[in-house]
């Protein structure tokens, strides 16, 4: 009976530091972005395959936090990862037109069809694609973003295929030279991508050069492709140019987008979403 005893203290002793390292954890994540395990662990002064345990837990904090790729982040797809000195910072985003972008990402979500294999770019707009699309249906996602796949793996019903390589905490983005050439083998149905600038006369740009060659081959490899942007991003140009207006079938956006701007589409097709009460807009 002593024994018994025992081993529920010792069981119990346990879990308390298994919860003491999660909230640890849990600490470092909120404070520097996503952490690579190896860097998590060493920082925790445990090893790698105590911290993968500790995070397979059933415990609160450990569903709190998510493993991928490697690398240890915040389960939500609000996760703060920081950006040193970038000019585009994901959490900085996240609520920059918050309504417009869930708009225009709801209205792209009625595209989507059983079985599709999506390609869904990274950015703050397009987690709104995730969250929207139809429930019950079997999909195959492919991204590269942590923000999409966070949302992705909870899908059921949902094969994930997360390009890995690099991580760029600016944009929670993955890049490897492989997965261009990864990209062009898979069946794409159907890609949704982002932008940070559209213009009528150059085309959609982003802030980061990194992600041209894993767009470009997504778009090469999709039999549909969706540019899916809100209004503030209309006239803006950003550093990295990747592809021509011309290379979407189309181009969704929410109702804020000003006539004037609506006038500058003939080719690809303008795709509007409906104005809902309460939803912003420019003018």
């Amino acid at each position: 009976m002593g024994g018994t005893t025992e081993r529920r203290s010792t069981n119990g002793g346990s879990a308390t530091r298994r919860d003491r390292r999660l909230r640890a954890l849990g600490r470092l994540v909120r404070a520097q972005g996503a952490l690579r395990l190896t860097e998590a662990a060493q920082a925790l002064d445990v090893s790698p395959m105590t911290l993968r345990r500790d995070l397979a837990g059933d415990e609160s904090a450990a569903r709190d936090l998510a493993l991928l790729g490697g690398h240890v982040t915040l389960a939500s797809s609000a996760a703060p990862l920081a950006a040193r000195g970038g000019r585009y910072v994901l959490d900085r985003e996240q609520e920059s037109e918050a309504l417009a972008k869930r708009a225009a990402a709801r209205h792209a979500a009625r595209l989507v069809r059983e079985g599709d294999t999506l390609f869904i770019d990274c950015g703050t707009t397009l987690p709104y694609l995730v969250a929207a699309l139809p429930e019950g249906i079997a999909l195959t996602v492919v991204c590269y973003a942590l923000n999409i796949a966070n949302l992705a793996c909870r899908r059921p019903n949902t094969q994930v295929v997360l390009l890995g390589g690099v991580f760029h905490p600016s944009s929670a983005t993955f890049s490897a030279e492989a997965a261009p050439r990864h990209l062009r083998r898979l069946g794409i149905t159907r890609g949704f991508f982002s932008a940070g600038g559209v213009d009528p006369g150059r085309g959609a740009s982003c802030w980061h050069f990194h992600e041209v060659p894993i767009k470009e081959a997504a778009l090469a490899a999709a039999q549909c492709r969706h540019l899916v942007v809100d209004h503030t991003k209309f006239g803006r140009a950003k550093p990295a140019f990747f592809a021509p207006l011309s290379a979407f079938d189309s181009v969704i956006c929410d109702a804020g987008i000003d006539a004037a701007t609506r006038a500058t589409f003939a080719a690809p097709p303008l795709d509007v979403a409906p104005r809902h009460t309460g939803e912003g807009g420019g003018r």
